[in-house]
């Protein structure tokens, strides 16, 4: 029996028990993708990770990312979270990492105040790509709104598709997820195993707040979701027809679990939009599993 050494990060926070809680598994060589997907669902946090030597030398490390269900491509707060391990060790080159991962390269920058670690910025790795959101009858019945509670809604992606609904404060705050609502909408938006979270916003100038529900990967609700808030503010970008924005995401307040989420994005040269997220971490647990 191996024992394998893991800890936890709340992301998105200064503060132990705020944020998002992540599981890292720093040293995840010999492990399967069943035995990590299995970790994963004990763990039953919102994403666990598992770091693995590089493919090509020249990056920092192979990052598997892991929902109690699935294995995404990509995802925010697990890659801020697992730059974070790193750094804390030193392994950061010119305050740079580099993430092999399903969804592509992530880059992640490593920012230091007098030397002492203070965040960790994700660039997401897929340029803005945005479809027609299904309608938003369906889109209600998911997280137990009146449809005309729901004001508007596009799919957007920067590595992972998620679909953003601008609604009201009252509605932020009254909104459920409906697993079921999910299940139907999923398979008949995407097909039979179609899975897709679904970010719910208001907005007030460069000021957000959001709440994301994720049922179908087995994440009712996600206290602080970089993925969805870099997808949103390319989206935003898109819309307000800028070169660049900078906000700040203020998600978990309704979970009891704080986080602030500092995000942007920017028009390229292409015409392409690209987004980051970023933010600060704080461990909380150290231990071994047993495999």
């Amino acid at each position: 029996m191996a024992h394998i050494p893991f800890m936890t990060l709340d992301v998105f926070t200064n503060h132990r028990f705020g944020g998002n809680p992540l599981a890292v598994f720093p040293m995840a060589q010999g492990l399967d993708t069943a035995t990590m997907q299995a970790l994963a669902t004990e763990l039953n946090l919102s994403e666990t990770t598992f770091i693995l030597p590089p493919q090509d030398p020249t990056n920092d490390a192979e990052v598997r990312i892991f929902t109690p269900k699935a294995e995404i491509g990509f995802a925010g707060h697990p890659n801020v979270g697992t730059a974070w391990v790193l750094a804390q060790q030193g392994k950061d080159r010119d305050g740079v990492l580099r993430f092999e991962e399903a969804g592509g390269l992530v880059e992640v920058a490593v920012e230091r105040t007098d030397g002492l670690l203070t965040g960790c910025r994700v660039v997401a790795p897929q340029p803005l790509t945005l479809r027609t959101a299904p309608e938003t009858t369906a889109l209600a019945a998911c997280a137990m709104l009146q449809p005309e509670e729901v004001l508007v809604a596009d799919s957007a992606s920067v590595g992972l598709e998620c679909v953003c609904a601008r609604v009201n404060e009252e509605a932020l705050a009254n909104a459920a997820p409906d697993a079921v609502a999910f299940r139907e909408l999923g398979q008949r938006w995407l097909g039979p195993q179609g899975r897709f979270f679904m970010c719910l916003y208001s907005r007030s100038g460069d000021r957000l707040r959001s709440r994301v529900f994720g049922p179908l990967f087995g994440v009712n609700e996600d206290p602080a979701c970089g993925s969805a808030t870099a997808a949103l503010a390319a989206m935003l970008l898109h819309q307000d027809g800028h070169s660049k924005n900078r906000l700040t995401m203020f998600m978990g307040q309704e979970m009891g679990r704080p986080s602030v989420l500092h995000c942007g994005a920017e028009r390229g040269i292409d015409g392409n939009i690209r987004a980051w997220v970023g933010g600060a971490c704080v461990e909380v647990l150290r231990g071994e599993a047993l495999v």
